[in-house]
Parts: C-alpha cells; sequence; structure tokens
C-alpha cells in the first residue's frame, strides 16, 4: 500500500540534534502553549479537543469532527487560523452543491483585443484552513471532489492542474443528530482523515462562562502566533523526530489486533468487527504520537502517546457488525478493550 501523500511518517531513527534545526523542541512547545492561550481567549473547555486538532494540523493530517449544533466547531476553526496568520475558508455543504462550488471553474472572461479566454476561478479549497461544514448533506460526487484534493494536493481542471495552498487542512464536520437526507462518507473516504473526533456538551461551570463571555461584550482580539512558514518548519521539524523501535512495533501490533479472524486478534474483536483498520492507522498513531511528544518538548514518544492516539486514529477505522450492535457495543468499547487487555 503506498503511503498518504500528505500524512505518512517517517520511521528514521537516525540521530536528531534540535541544535542544528532553527526549530527546536523548546521552540515548538513554547509556540504550542502560546497557541493555546490565544484559542482560549475565544473557547472556553474542549481542551482535549483543541490540542488533537493542533497535533493534527502540524502532522499534516486532516481532522473529521463531530458534534451537535451549537458547541463552536466552526468559532474553533476560525480562530485558529486566525492565531496562525492562515487564509481561511467555509464551504457550507447542501444537497445541491457541486464539485465545481469547491474547487472552481472555468470563466469567459474578455480580452484587452477584443477577444474571449477561458480563465480558471478558484474555489473555496484555494485556502491554508478550509471547514467543510456537514460533509454528509452533500452527495458522493460532491464529497469525492474534496477528498481528492485532500489526498493529492491539487486540483485539475480542464486537463490543467492547480496546486493547493501549503500548509493545507481540512476539518470536516458532521452533525450525529440528524440523518435524514444525508450520505455517510464510506469507510474508504473516512480512512483519508487522520483523526476522527467527537465533541461532547461544555461542563456546568464551561456553559457558564460561555454565556457570560458571548453575552457580555465584543470577544477578545486574537493575535498572530505563529506564521504560516513557522509552521510549514515545524511540520518538518515533526517529520524528523525519531521513534524507537518498540514504539513502533506496539502501534503496528495495535492497529494488527484490530483485524478479525487473524492470529493476533481477541476472540470478542473476531466477535464484534466486520474489518479492521489498515496499515495506514499504524502510520497515523506513529505519527500522531510523535507530534505529542514535539509538542510536550521530548525528543521521542513514548507508547503511552501511541494509546492516547488510539481512539481517535482507530475509531473510524474500525467497522463493528451485527453482534456488537445488537449487543450494544460500539468502536470505542472495543478499542478500550484492546487496549485495557495488553493489547500490544
Amino acid at each position: 500500500m503506498s503511503s498518504p501523500s500528505s500524512a505518512a511518517p517517517s520511521s528514521s531513527n537516525a540521530h536528531l540534534d534540535p541544535s542544528d534545526n532553527p526549530e527546536t523542541l523548546d521552540d515548538l512547545s513554547a509556540s504550542y502553549d502560546r497557541l493555546r492561550g490565544e484559542i482560549g481567549k475565544v473557547i472556553v473547555g474542549q481542551e482535549e479537543i483543541i490540542e488533537m486538532v493542533v497535533v493534527c494540523l502540524m502532522a499534516r493530517g486532516h481532522a473529521l469532527l463531530i458534534g451537535v449544533p451549537g458547541l463552536a466547531k466552526t468559532l474553533l476553526v476560525r480562530t485558529l487560523a486566525r492565531a496562525l496568520d492562515l487564509d481561511f475558508s467555509r464551504i457550507q455543504f447542501t444537497p445541491d452543491l457541486m464539485p465545481s462550488d469547491i474547487t472552481g471553474t472555468e470563466i469567459i472572461q474578455e480580452t484587452d483585443a477584443g477577444g474571449r479566454r477561458f480563465e480558471f476561478a478558484h474555489g473555496p479549497v484555494f485556502a491554508n484552513v478550509v471547514l467543510a461544514d456537514e460533509i454528509n448533506r452533500t452527495p458522493p460526487k460532491t464529497q469525492a471532489a474534496l477528498l481528492e484534493a485532500m489526498q493529492e494536493n491539487h486540483v485539475t481542471a480542464a486537463g490543467e492542474t492547480f496546486s493547493l495552498d501549503d500548509p493545507f487542512f481540512v476539518l470536516a464536520t458532521q452533525n450525529p443528530i440528524e440523518q435524514e437526507g444525508t450520505y455517510p462518507l464510506p469507510e474508504a473516504q473516512l480512512d483519508r482523515f487522520m483523526l476522527n473526533l467527537w465533541l461532547d456538551y461544555p461542563s456546568f461551570d464551561e456553559e457558564v462562562e460561555v454565556v457570560r463571555s458571548t453575552t457580555a461584550g465584543p470577544a477578545d482580539a486574537v493575535d498572530t502566533v505563529m506564521t504560516a512558514e513557522e509552521l510549514q518548519s515545524y511540520q518538518r521539524f515533526v517529520r524528523q523526530i525519531p521513534v524507537a523501535d518498540n514504539v513502533i512495533q506496539y502501534a503496528v501490533r495495535l492497529v494488527s489486533r484490530t483485524r478479525p479472524e487473524r492470529d493476533a486478534s481477541p476472540d470478542f474483536i473476531d466477535n464484534y468487527l466486520s474489518y479492521g483498520a489498515g496499515p495506514r492507522a499504524s502510520q497515523y498513531l506513529v505519527l500522531g504520537a510523535k507530534t505529542l511528544a514535539a509538542l510536550d518538548g521530548r525528543m521521542t514518544p513514548l507508547e503511552e502517546d501511541v494509546r492516547r492516539m488510539a481512539v481517535p486514529v482507530l475509531r473510524h477505522r474500525i467497522v463493528p457488525n451485527f453482534n456488537a450492535e445488537a449487543d450494544g457495543v460500539n468502536a470505542v468499547d472495543l478499542i478500550d478493550r484492546l487496549l485495557s487487555n495488553g493489547s500490544a
């Protein structure tokens, strides 16, 4: 299997000296702390979601964000783009949305000589941070246009290829409570997303603070803490972080145990899963673990970092069967059982 074009992690264990790089671990960790502080001016709570969104961004992945309306999904992404001084674009997916509404289309322009020529007008996908709002509201043909751009990092129109901006980060949202008239993403397309993140309701105290801060006056201004060039350098730096063989083996062993009817799979996986995760899950587990370590100021990831990435990486890559549905067992339950039963 070929590695993801924008997300394949490096497994090199070559010696890495932070002093040889302009972006040291201390620089990255300090920048992350400042970024969290700026986002915290606008977003109350959701600490784990913010961390995982930043992990996904630093790892050059894409994220699928699922939550009921009103949990500040759009505000979070817009605030992140503002703090990073990145171009932001929001696409509201609807049943009548066409692929050209995302990628762009050719339009006729008059030349100075009075003639006419075709000119490509860039669509909203040509931005650094793209929010694909309610991606399951649009038909598969339109979904595929965005997912192809995510995979290939370019758009092809009328035989010409147009490269997307770099950095390029897509965060797609889904509403879990309204399923009428929706087009669920197939498992093969879900696999394009590095992480699947579920937003929960805020706590009582957090909701009190949300109401207080949003009904009293204008929100605090968000300052830029990182440029696009700095973000790209940090993304490259994360790829260079060495990983011990035992951590890589732990990640691969964990993913292998999600595959039914294999020697490594426990009985409850054989009973409850139709399909397990593929090699891309192992790649993302390691890359996510490397990013967590870097944000925490550590030179190399631990097995615990892999465990922290397990649910968001695996949740949308394993397919529970009818037995699981009948017994009320979901994907997260199975991942938790793997982690608690000496999965690796």
